[in-house]
This record gives C-alpha cells, sequence and structure tokens, in this order.
C-alpha cells in the first residue's frame, strides 16, 4: 500500500466570493490566516452537511458577511500535507459567492487575522497557494460571465 493510499481524507468547502460596486470593477475576498497566508475562507463539512451548506456557512463564520448569495460550484481541488506526522488528503469543493456587503469581521479564534476586498490583479498578486490561484482564476471568469449578463 503506497503512503497516498494510507493518507487520511478530509473534505471542506469554502467560497469565492466577490461584490460588484456600481459603476466599478467585481472585488473579491482574501482573508489571512493564521501563518500570515491569504486564501479563501473554508472549513470542514460537520456531519451530514453538504458541501454548498458547509461552504456557505464557512465563509459566514470566518467573515462575518451576511447576505451571500451562491452562484454556482466553481470546483474542487485536492493536494497532500502532513500534519503531526500524518499524512493527509485534502479535498475542497470551492463555490462562487456574491454579496452586497462590504464590512468584514474575521474570525480571530479560528485565526483569521484579516480580511480584504481586492480587485484581480491585486488578488491575483496577493493569494499565497498556486491552487487558489487557478480557483480565483476560474471564479473572475465566472463573474465575469455573469456580470456581462445583467
Amino acid at each position: 500500500m503506497t503512503a497516498r493510499a494510507r493518507a487520511t481524507r478530509e473534505t471542506s468547502a469554502g467560497g469565492v466570493v466577490f461584490r460588484a460596486p456600481a459603476g466599478g470593477d467585481p472585488l473579491f475576498l482574501l482573508i489571512r490566516d493564521s501563518y500570515r497566508n491569504w486564501g479563501f475562507p473554508k472549513g470542514h463539512l460537520e456531519n451530514e452537511e453538504l458541501p454548498e451548506a458547509a461552504a456557505l456557512r464557512e465563509v459566514r463564520e470566518e467573515t462575518g458577511l451576511v447576505g451571500l448569495e451562491l452562484r454556482g460550484e466553481i470546483e474542487t481541488i485536492d493536494w497532500y500535507f502532513r500534519f503531526r506526522g500524518r499524512l493527509i488528503h485534502k479535498v475542497c469543493h470551492f463555490y462562487l459567492m456574491e454579496t452586497s456587503a462590504a464590512e468584514t469581521s474575521p474570525q480571530r479564534a479560528e485565526g483569521i487575522t484579516a480580511c480584504r476586498w481586492m480587485p484581480i490583479t491585486q488578488a491575483l498578486e496577493t493569494i499565497s497557494y498556486a491552487n487558489a490561484k487557478a480557483v480565483l482564476e476560474r471564479a473572475h471568469a465566472m463573474v465575469g460571465a455573469a456580470l456581462a449578463r445583467r
């Protein structure tokens, strides 16, 4: 049995949140975690929770945002990492979400140290993880298509 076959699987869900100010380009929300890395709000599914419900709950909890509307699934990514000597296979479902709210409240108890709205260029430069950058690029394309239909 390979090491990867013995990995513990963890399933999470999260959101790429955007808001579209009147007359302006869309802004995307990034959070800074306790390791000082920038990414998206996400977390583990609880009990029999569906990924969409977990994503909305985690975004609300970690950012304090209200009025979130699910706009579709972006993609599911996975990666391997070691935590306390164990190999973890993390699978994360990402969803596109929209809000008109601008005010955030980082969930400091969970290690979220900042929430920032950024235009796409700045968000792509700021995001810490390569796989999250690809998710953001896909989300941006989805937002562009959605806004063009309005």
